[in-house]
């Protein structure tokens, strides 16, 4: 008989790493070159990163395409000392690779994400549905659910949505963001950026920056054109940042959320 519950655990290292196996079928390539394919990947979460990573056990990496880093952050990736860069086709791809400093992790290799951090392996794979910026976290749940609740947006004092039929995004971690249909926001007032942010859960969003005069963050408003098929609802709604609107759920005023967003928001908001 074969049990499950403890068997996949989430352990921790002295230095503070996360880890557990996955079951997952996991291939990793730059260009057509498949540089990892692992039936035995390991997750690992670093501390104070709130997504996960892959490392792979050296037999199921293309080492020979390995090379010792010429200039290696040392330090980086909770006090990683070895590092590699990848070469391929006469292209030297620096600090594309390391190990972590974890005898739980010995013999393991793990890579960097080109559209995450822009390097290392472009093309990620579990089974055969192609990951975008990081791994899924098997902890992590994204659901949205069309809803029939007030939603009023406000932004600098201005109404820019009403909707009696949002979508509502429900993301372990994360605020519930409110989806809205075109035709109840006052799209008018916002202009297109050639902003876009990719999401493993839900795709390519593309983004909108209101016009008004208030000190409002850029990329305030975005939409997915065409989302993957686990949150297909939210095709081509809108939703907004939480962090920066103000929000109202059936008469109710909701509080401005602090997520790993504020900051980044802060830092985008006109002085």
């Amino acid at each position: 008989m074969t049990t499950f519950p403890t068997a996949r655990a989430v352990r921790t290292t002295p230095e503070g790493l996360l880890w557990e196996p996955s079951e997952r079928w996991v291939r990793g390539c730059k260009g057509e070159v498949t540089v990892v394919d692992s039936r035995h990947p390991v997750l690992v979460w670093e501390p104070a990163v709130p997504v996960p990573l892959y490392a792979f056990p050296r037999e199921e990496v293309r080492e020979d395409l390995l090379r010792p880093a010429k200039n290696p952050p040392t330090g980086t990736h909770t006090g990683s000392r070895i590092f590699y860069d990848l070469e391929l086709d006469g292209e030297l791809m620096e600090n594309a690779a390391w190990t972590f400093p974890a005898a739980d992790l010995a013999g393991h290799i793990s890579f960097e994400w080109f559209r995450r951090v822009g390097r290392g392996l472009d093309h990620w794979y579990e089974e055969e549905e192609e990951i975008f910026i990081h791994p899924r976290d098997p902890h992590k749940r994204v659901d949205a659910m069309p809803s029939s609740r007030h939603v009023r947006i406000e932004v600098g004092g201005t109404l820019v949505a009403d909707t009696h039929r949002p979508v509502l995004l429900f993301e372990t971690g994360l605020p519930t963001r409110f989806y809205i249909p075109r035709e109840d926001v006052r799209l008018e007032l916002f202009d297109r950026t050639d902003h876009h942010t990719g999401c493993p859960y839900k795709g390519t969003a593309e983004y909108w920056s209101w016009r008004g005069g208030a000190a409002v963050p850029a990329n305030i408003l975005w939409s997915y054109a065409e989302p993957l098929p686990a949150v297909g609802t939210i095709k081509n709604l809108l939703a907004f940042y939480n962090e920066a609107v103000d929000i109202t759920v059936d008469g109710e005023d909701l509080e401005r959320p602090v997520t790993p967003f504020t900051e980044a928001l802060s830092e985008q908001t006109p002085k």
